[in-house]
Protein backbone atom coordinates (compact mmCIF):
# COMPACT_ATOMS: atom_id res chain seq x y z
CA UNK A 1 0.00 0.00 0.00
CA UNK A 2 1.09 3.17 -1.10
CA UNK A 3 2.48 5.86 1.95
CA UNK A 4 3.15 9.08 0.14
CA UNK A 5 0.28 10.93 -2.02
CA UNK A 6 0.52 11.59 -5.74
CA UNK A 7 1.19 15.45 -5.40
CA UNK A 8 4.27 14.47 -2.85
CA UNK A 9 6.27 12.42 -5.48
CA UNK A 10 5.47 14.63 -8.23
CA UNK A 11 6.75 17.76 -6.19
CA UNK A 12 9.68 15.68 -5.21
CA UNK A 13 10.82 14.94 -9.00
CA UNK A 14 10.19 18.63 -9.98
CA UNK A 15 12.12 20.43 -7.07
CA UNK A 16 14.44 17.43 -6.02
CA UNK A 17 13.08 18.02 -2.61
CA UNK A 18 10.10 17.82 -0.26
CA UNK A 19 9.10 17.88 3.30
CA UNK A 20 6.67 14.97 3.96
CA UNK A 21 4.49 15.61 7.40
CA UNK A 22 4.12 14.02 10.29
CA UNK A 23 6.12 11.02 9.21
CA UNK A 24 7.36 10.30 12.04
CA UNK A 25 4.86 9.96 15.57
CA UNK A 26 5.86 12.39 18.77
CA UNK A 27 6.43 9.64 21.13
CA UNK A 28 8.52 8.06 18.50
CA UNK A 29 11.09 11.32 18.49
CA UNK A 30 11.24 11.15 22.68
CA UNK A 31 12.06 7.88 22.63
CA UNK A 32 14.96 7.95 20.00
CA UNK A 33 16.84 12.05 20.21
CA UNK A 34 18.23 10.84 23.52
CA UNK A 35 19.39 7.96 21.92
CA UNK A 36 20.98 9.50 18.91
CA UNK A 37 22.00 12.10 21.50
CA UNK A 38 24.16 9.61 23.67
CA UNK A 39 25.73 7.87 20.72
CA UNK A 40 27.06 11.68 19.49
CA UNK A 41 28.19 12.36 23.07
CA UNK A 42 30.32 8.97 23.08
CA UNK A 43 32.04 9.36 19.75
CA UNK A 44 32.81 12.60 20.39
CA UNK A 45 33.52 12.41 23.65
CA UNK A 46 37.42 12.61 23.21
CA UNK A 47 37.08 16.19 21.18
CA UNK A 48 37.23 18.71 24.06
CA UNK A 49 38.05 21.93 21.68
CA UNK A 50 36.02 24.82 21.66
CA UNK A 51 33.91 25.90 18.23
CA UNK A 52 36.17 28.58 17.15
CA UNK A 53 39.13 26.23 17.49
CA UNK A 54 37.62 23.75 14.57
CA UNK A 55 37.80 23.24 11.20
CA UNK A 56 34.84 25.38 9.29
CA UNK A 57 33.86 22.33 7.68
CA UNK A 58 33.67 20.51 11.83
CA UNK A 59 32.13 24.58 12.54
CA UNK A 60 29.01 24.00 10.28
CA UNK A 61 28.02 20.55 12.18
CA UNK A 62 29.14 17.42 14.59
CA UNK A 63 29.59 14.80 12.33
CA UNK A 64 29.18 11.02 13.19
CA UNK A 65 28.32 8.39 10.28
CA UNK A 66 27.02 4.63 10.91
CA UNK A 67 25.42 4.91 14.28
CA UNK A 68 23.32 1.61 13.52
CA UNK A 69 27.00 -0.15 13.12
CA UNK A 70 28.01 0.46 17.06
CA UNK A 71 24.64 1.62 18.53
CA UNK A 72 21.92 -0.89 17.92
CA UNK A 73 19.37 1.42 19.86
CA UNK A 74 20.14 3.43 16.66
CA UNK A 75 19.00 0.51 14.49
CA UNK A 76 15.40 0.79 14.62
CA UNK A 77 15.48 4.57 13.62
CA UNK A 78 17.56 4.15 10.63
CA UNK A 79 15.64 1.29 9.41
CA UNK A 80 12.55 2.77 10.18
CA UNK A 81 10.38 0.98 7.80
CA UNK A 82 8.01 4.48 6.54
CA UNK A 83 11.21 6.50 6.56
CA UNK A 84 12.45 3.67 4.35
CA UNK A 85 8.93 3.53 1.94
CA UNK A 86 8.54 7.40 1.15
CA UNK A 87 12.28 7.58 0.67
CA UNK A 88 11.62 4.48 -2.01
CA UNK A 89 8.50 5.72 -3.21
CA UNK A 90 10.00 9.31 -3.75
CA UNK A 91 12.58 7.65 -6.69
CA UNK A 92 10.04 5.14 -7.92
CA UNK A 93 12.28 1.93 -6.25
CA UNK A 94 10.62 -1.04 -5.39
CA UNK A 95 13.57 -1.23 -2.82
CA UNK A 96 16.54 0.82 -1.23
CA UNK A 97 19.41 0.06 0.25
CA UNK A 98 21.43 2.12 3.06
CA UNK A 99 24.47 4.06 1.82
CA UNK A 100 25.19 4.85 5.24
CA UNK A 101 22.75 7.22 8.25
CA UNK A 102 25.03 10.23 10.15
CA UNK A 103 23.80 12.46 12.52
CA UNK A 104 24.66 16.00 11.74
CA UNK A 105 24.54 18.03 14.93
CA UNK A 106 25.11 21.92 14.04
CA UNK A 107 26.26 23.16 17.53
CA UNK A 108 24.69 27.16 19.02
CA UNK A 109 26.80 29.66 16.36
CA UNK A 110 27.77 27.55 14.13
CA UNK A 111 28.22 28.42 10.61
CA UNK A 112 26.61 27.92 7.65
CA UNK A 113 27.02 24.80 5.83
CA UNK A 114 28.53 25.32 2.19
CA UNK A 115 26.35 24.90 -0.77
CA UNK A 116 27.19 21.30 -2.72
CA UNK A 117 25.24 18.40 -4.01
CA UNK A 118 25.58 15.14 -2.47
CA UNK A 119 25.76 12.76 -5.23
CA UNK A 120 29.78 13.43 -6.37
CA UNK A 121 30.92 12.10 -3.04
CA UNK A 122 28.94 8.87 -3.60
CA UNK A 123 30.30 6.36 -5.45
CA UNK A 124 27.83 5.53 -7.84
CA UNK A 125 27.06 5.07 -11.60
CA UNK A 126 23.71 6.20 -11.16
CA UNK A 127 21.44 9.02 -9.70
CA UNK A 128 18.94 7.18 -8.20
CA UNK A 129 19.51 7.85 -4.49
CA UNK A 130 18.33 10.75 -1.81
CA UNK A 131 18.75 11.54 1.85
CA UNK A 132 16.29 11.83 4.68
CA UNK A 133 16.69 14.29 6.59
CA UNK A 134 14.98 14.36 10.60
CA UNK A 135 15.32 17.47 12.80
CA UNK A 136 15.09 15.73 16.59
CA UNK A 137 13.60 19.05 17.44
CA UNK A 138 12.75 20.36 14.32
CA UNK A 139 14.42 22.81 11.69
CA UNK A 140 14.09 26.51 11.62
CA UNK A 141 15.64 29.31 9.82
CA UNK A 142 17.17 30.71 13.90
CA UNK A 143 18.95 26.47 14.05
CA UNK A 144 20.16 26.03 11.09
CA UNK A 145 17.34 24.59 8.56
CA UNK A 146 18.33 23.38 4.98
CA UNK A 147 17.88 25.68 1.90
CA UNK A 148 17.38 23.95 -1.58
CA UNK A 149 17.39 24.99 -5.05
CA UNK A 150 14.20 23.72 -6.98
CA UNK A 151 15.14 21.58 -9.86
CA UNK A 152 18.95 21.80 -9.50
CA UNK A 153 18.95 18.41 -9.42
CA UNK A 154 17.31 18.23 -13.34
CA UNK A 155 19.61 21.61 -14.33
CA UNK A 156 22.81 20.76 -12.80
CA UNK A 157 25.76 18.91 -13.66
CA UNK A 158 27.20 16.80 -11.07
CA UNK A 159 30.30 18.88 -9.47
CA UNK A 160 32.44 18.10 -6.49
CA UNK A 161 32.77 20.64 -4.00
CA UNK A 162 35.09 20.58 -1.68
CA UNK A 163 33.72 21.56 1.59
CA UNK A 164 35.99 19.40 3.93
CA UNK A 165 39.25 21.80 3.52
CA UNK A 166 40.00 25.33 2.69
CA UNK A 167 42.22 25.23 -0.86
CA UNK A 168 43.32 27.64 -3.70
CA UNK A 169 39.66 27.66 -4.58
CA UNK A 170 37.06 28.32 -1.98
CA UNK A 171 33.59 26.06 -1.62
CA UNK A 172 31.98 29.27 -2.67
CA UNK A 173 33.89 29.14 -6.05
CA UNK A 174 33.75 25.92 -6.55
CA UNK A 175 29.79 25.37 -6.26
CA UNK A 176 29.27 28.93 -8.50
CA UNK A 177 28.49 26.67 -11.45
CA UNK A 178 25.76 24.83 -9.38
CA UNK A 179 24.03 28.07 -7.49
CA UNK A 180 21.51 28.94 -10.76
CA UNK A 181 19.22 30.38 -8.26
CA UNK A 182 18.16 31.34 -4.45
CA UNK A 183 18.68 28.44 -1.90
CA UNK A 184 14.80 27.85 -0.87
CA UNK A 185 15.08 27.87 3.03
CA UNK A 186 12.63 25.16 4.13
CA UNK A 187 11.30 25.18 7.99
CA UNK A 188 10.91 21.31 9.03
CA UNK A 189 8.67 21.17 12.06
CA UNK A 190 9.41 17.69 14.60
CA UNK A 191 8.17 15.19 13.11
CA UNK A 192 8.33 16.04 9.90
CA UNK A 193 11.09 14.23 7.24
CA UNK A 194 12.70 16.68 4.52
CA UNK A 195 13.67 14.45 1.69
CA UNK A 196 16.53 16.36 -0.88
CA UNK A 197 17.96 14.01 -4.43
CA UNK A 198 21.73 13.42 -4.29
CA UNK A 199 21.73 16.12 -7.14
CA UNK A 200 20.08 18.40 -5.51
CA UNK A 201 21.99 21.49 -4.64
CA UNK A 202 21.72 22.46 -0.88
CA UNK A 203 23.21 23.93 2.00
CA UNK A 204 22.13 25.23 5.56
CA UNK A 205 21.84 28.64 8.02
CA UNK A 206 23.80 29.41 11.02
CA UNK A 207 22.14 28.03 14.25
CA UNK A 208 21.48 31.67 15.83
CA UNK A 209 19.79 29.87 18.20
CA UNK A 210 21.52 28.81 21.82
CA UNK A 211 20.57 25.01 21.50
CA UNK A 212 21.74 22.26 19.16
CA UNK A 213 20.37 21.41 15.90
CA UNK A 214 19.93 17.96 16.27
CA UNK A 215 19.85 15.79 12.66
CA UNK A 216 19.78 12.26 12.18
CA UNK A 217 19.96 11.75 8.43
CA UNK A 218 19.56 8.23 6.48
CA UNK A 219 20.89 8.00 2.68
CA UNK A 220 19.28 5.63 0.67
CA UNK A 221 19.89 4.51 -3.09
CA UNK A 222 17.75 2.28 -5.25
CA UNK A 223 18.57 -1.37 -5.09
CA UNK A 224 20.62 -2.47 -8.19
CA UNK A 225 22.63 1.12 -8.33
CA UNK A 226 26.30 -0.09 -9.56
CA UNK A 227 29.93 1.36 -8.14
CA UNK A 228 31.09 4.19 -10.37
CA UNK A 229 34.38 3.90 -12.05
CA UNK A 230 36.28 6.38 -9.93
CA UNK A 231 36.34 7.93 -6.50
CA UNK A 232 36.63 5.45 -3.48
CA UNK A 233 34.37 5.68 -0.44
CA UNK A 234 33.93 3.00 2.95
CA UNK A 235 30.56 2.28 1.89
CA UNK A 236 32.42 -0.03 -1.13
CA UNK A 237 35.99 -0.27 -0.46
CA UNK A 238 34.97 -2.11 2.69
CA UNK A 239 33.06 -4.71 0.74
CA UNK A 240 35.32 -4.49 -2.09
CA UNK A 241 32.49 -3.79 -4.58
CA UNK A 242 34.45 -3.37 -7.88
CA UNK A 243 33.44 -0.78 -10.54
CA UNK A 244 30.77 -1.44 -12.44
CA UNK A 245 29.02 -3.87 -10.10
CA UNK A 246 25.87 -3.66 -7.65
CA UNK A 247 26.60 -2.00 -4.77
CA UNK A 248 24.81 -4.71 -2.42
CA UNK A 249 26.88 -5.91 0.89
CA UNK A 250 26.32 -6.13 4.68
CA UNK A 251 28.04 -2.28 4.54
CA UNK A 252 24.92 -1.24 2.60
CA UNK A 253 22.59 -3.44 3.31
CA UNK A 254 18.48 -3.36 2.26
CA UNK A 255 17.08 -0.81 4.10
CA UNK A 256 13.34 -0.97 2.91
CA UNK A 257 11.08 -3.50 2.51
CA UNK A 258 12.69 -5.43 5.54
CA UNK A 259 11.30 -7.24 8.75
CA UNK A 260 14.01 -7.41 10.70
CA UNK A 261 17.18 -5.11 11.94
CA UNK A 262 20.51 -5.92 9.86
CA UNK A 263 24.03 -7.20 11.83
CA UNK A 264 26.48 -5.06 11.49
CA UNK A 265 29.18 -5.74 9.46
CA UNK A 266 33.02 -6.22 10.08
CA UNK A 267 34.48 -2.89 12.03
CA UNK A 268 35.99 -0.09 10.16
CA UNK A 269 39.71 -0.55 10.62
CA UNK A 270 40.78 3.46 11.20
CA UNK A 271 43.78 5.13 11.68
CA UNK A 272 44.11 6.72 15.52
CA UNK A 273 43.48 9.85 14.18
CA UNK A 274 40.40 8.75 11.96
CA UNK A 275 39.14 7.25 15.61
CA UNK A 276 39.22 9.95 17.68
CA UNK A 277 37.77 12.56 15.51
CA UNK A 278 34.05 10.72 16.49
CA UNK A 279 32.88 10.53 13.02
CA UNK A 280 33.14 7.04 12.13
CA UNK A 281 32.01 3.66 14.02
CA UNK A 282 34.44 2.79 16.64
CA UNK A 283 35.00 -0.67 18.78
Amino acid sequence: MALLKNEHIAQFQRDGFIVVPDLLAQDELDDFQPRVRHAVAHRKRHDTRDLHDKSLYEQSFLQCMNLWEDFPEIRPFTFHQKIGQAAAELIGASSVRLWHDQALFKEPGGRETDPHQDLPYWTMSEPDALTAWIPLSGASLENGCMGYIPGSHLNSEPTFVDIFRRGETSPEEQAKTLLTGDLQYVQVPRGSVAFHHGLTTHGAMPNLSDTMREVHTIIYFRDGVTRSEEGRHHAVDRAGIEPGTPIASDVTPIAWPRGDLPEPPAPLELPEVMAKSGAFPQT
